[in-house]
């Protein structure tokens, strides 16, 4: 197959969480090419070598050592786009999901709830805020990704011995949040909207168990509660993880994670919010989808299948 014929390039960093999207695009016929972002390279005075391109990178590199993929894909889109290519949740979408400040403000502007965030990079600088800030708080980093780095913390005492003891917890970016933790019932958990294309592709429960890493990648959290194959580290779960169909969703919920899909550039997202009787908190944005099987199963369809299509669709309207 020469650039010529191509389809698609599908821009990647973790194979295995690419499985499933392949496989359909394989069976299917797509004319596609992978491009692995944890080795690459590109000339900038190339022409783009396939008319669409669709961006599955992960903040969540650096965690499986592949710090260098977030910048390199970051500058493959902009130079893409520059060219005139059509990049599926390309360059402001990634910004967007790099950047949770980023997100808390799209979220003010966009006039829906969101955790209190604070934004630092010195512990020291926080201590202005600790007397009116709301405690208990979640720290998280900047740039995110499933579940890393994060952690509850009580008070600003317990913020600095928790960076005093963990320094790498700054990495890579060395840029944190210091984010309200936002009361839930954790027996019903937390909300997952998956969006395809400007619409709701299906909802879902997330019940944690105390973990931080809510990835619906079934590498990441097998349906059958094996082992995961995940290179976040974090102190295990009291159970594993569960993911149930959730098809009472609120028609808030919806409109809203549909509207930052909107205002965000994304062509796929993962919104993620808890219920509360005051209304949805939106308190996450998800670029990169990692779509669960079983899950969209019980809607009655393969979430893969439905990717396909967008993904077809759009290459047509580019002739």
């Amino acid at each position: 197959m020469t650039t010529a014929d191509l389809d698609l390039v599908v821009i990647h960093e973790h194979p295995e969480w690419q499985k499933p999207l392949f496989s359909v695009l394989e069976r299917r016929g797509v004319r596609f090419r992978p491009f692995d972002l944890k080795s690459a390279a590109f000339l900038e005075e190339e022409a783009p070598v396939a008319p669409l391109y669709f961006n599955q990178a992960s903040p969540s590199a650096y965690v499986r050592g592949n710090t260098r993929a977030v910048p390199l894909a970051l500058a493959l889109m902009k130079n893409l786009e520059e060219k005139g290519a059509r990049v599926l949740n390309g360059s402001r979408a990634f910004a967007l999901e790099l950047s949770k400040s980023a997100q808390a403000a799209l979220l003010r502007r966009l006039g829906l709830r969101g955790p209190r965030t604070l934004v630092f990079n010195d512990v020291t600088a926080v201590e202005r805020y600790a007397a009116s800030f709301p405690w208990p708080a979640l720290v998280k980093p900047e740039q995110g990704g499933s579940g890393a780095r994060m952690f509850l913390v009580e008070s600003y005492e317990e913020l600095v011995r928790l960076l005093a003891l963990r320094p790498e917890i700054w990495l890579p970016d060395n840029l944190l949040l210091l984010q309200e933790k936002v009361p839930y019932d954790p027996s019903f958990g937390i909300v997952r909207l998956e969006i395809l294309g400007g619409e709701l592709l299906y909802a879902m429960r997330v019940v944690s168990h105390g973990s931080f890493n809510l990835c619906p990648s079934e590498i990441c959290n097998p349906e059958d509660g094996e082992e995961a194959m995940c290179a976040v580290p974090e102190t295990p779960p009291a159970a594993p993880v569960e993911f149930h169909p959730y098809k009472e969703v609120s028609r808030e919920a919806v409109e809203g994670a549909l509207s930052i899909a909107r205002a965000g550039g994304l062509d796929v997202a993962g919104i993620e919010l808890i219920e509360t009787p005051d209304g949805p908190v939106f308190y996450d944005v998800n670029a990169n989808s990692n779509l669960r099987a079983p899950i969209a199963a019980a809607f009655g369809f393969d979430p893969f299948e439905r990717v396909v299509d967008f993904l077809l669709a759009e290459r047509r309207k580019l002739g």
